[in-house]
């Protein structure tokens, strides 16, 4: 088993931005769970290995690495694909078993859910694994519990929470920055990065956002949060967003299509272009690097007994 976080003894320079892979396949996005029904993904084809293997292959063209945040569900059909990942000097970080959002449990089912998707990860892996984050940033206002389960499962840190308004996801309220989100727990969150437009935050993390907008915003967001603020970004995508040839889910709605597909033709050559020109890391060394300066995250009492 690994420890739970690089040595601190060689850190890397400078700014370290989070660089982080959803793993999961082009049928179990949040875009179609109402088209495709987890009962028929057994039937579909997989395509995640492969794009998986082309992601690695573009990471090691730059020498970086990364998080992949893996649903069980992937890595149980994939346990090669795991050791891969692992190989490669990655992390395997915890995505829960089958994408299912968090404000959709109650807390025992959340604690199953996220033990039975560890422990299927560290058996694939053969390495601890201390980070977690949320299927569609789904950890917020409603679900503050969530946070005290996984410290007490004893990870290390979340990557979790969306700090914008979203009609998918999203908890507005929350930091922007690397925040402790218990006060009995070492445990840290680090969110989604976002930007400032205009006096408003917008969404510059990566994903959809990143695929859809010119690659030029990324750019500026991520400068505006290192040489700015001074703070490290945290960006994610999906291995299915470098593969355009993927199937088309024709009666899906049209703004589920858009937001799906539109970009993918681009995606790699744009990450190609993310990947060298800013600095990268796994998300456990950034985790390292923030906790000193997390705040603690300060909610409206009502939401504080769920905290305990």
């Amino acid at each position: 088993m690994n420890a739970p976080f690089p040595d601190p003894s060689s850190p890397l320079p400078g700014i370290v931005n989070g660089l982080s892979v959803d793993v999961e396949d082009w049928f179990q996005v949040g875009a179609f769970e109402n088209v495709i029904a987890r009962g028929e993904w057994d039937s579909i084809k997989t395509r995640v290995e492969d794009n998986v293997y082309r992601v690695i292959d573009l990471f090691a063209e730059a020498d970086v690495s990364a998080t992949f945040f893996t649903l069980g569900w992937v890595a149980k059909r994939h346990p090669n694909m795991i050791r891969r990942i692992v190989d490669a000097g990655h992390e395997i970080a915890s995505h829960g078993y089958d994408h299912a959002r968090v404000f959709t449990f109650t807390r025992a089912e959340f604690a199953e859910d996220i033990r039975k998707a560890r422990a299927i990860l560290e058996d694939c892996s053969g390495v601890a694994v201390t980070g977690y984050r949320a299927p569609s940033f789904s950890i917020d206002g409603r679900t503050p519990w969530a946070f005290a389960e996984l410290a007490e499962q004893g990870y290390a840190y979340s990557s979790s929470v969306a700090p914008v308004v979203h009609d998918h996801y999203g908890w507005p309220e929350a930091p922007r920055f690397a925040f402790k989100p218990l006060p009995w727990s070492s445990m840290i969150e680090l969110p989604v990065t976002t930007a400032i437009l205009g006096g408003r935050r917008v969404a510059a993390g990566g994903g959809g956002f990143f695929r859809v907008l010119p690659y030029g915003f990324s750019r500026w967001a991520i400068r505006q949060v290192n040489r700015r603020e001074g703070r490290p970004a945290m960006f994610y995508f999906h291995p299915w967003e470098v593969d355009p040839d993927q199937p088309r889910v024709g009666h899906a709605p049209l703004r589920s299509r858009f937001r799906h597909y539109t970009g993918l033709a681009r995606m790699a050559e744009k990450l190609r272009d993310l990947v060298h020109e800013f600095r990268w890391g796994r998300m456990d060394l950034v985790a390292h690097r923030e906790a000193a300066r997390a705040e603690p995250l300060v909610l409206p009492e009502r939401a504080e007994d769920a905290l305990a």
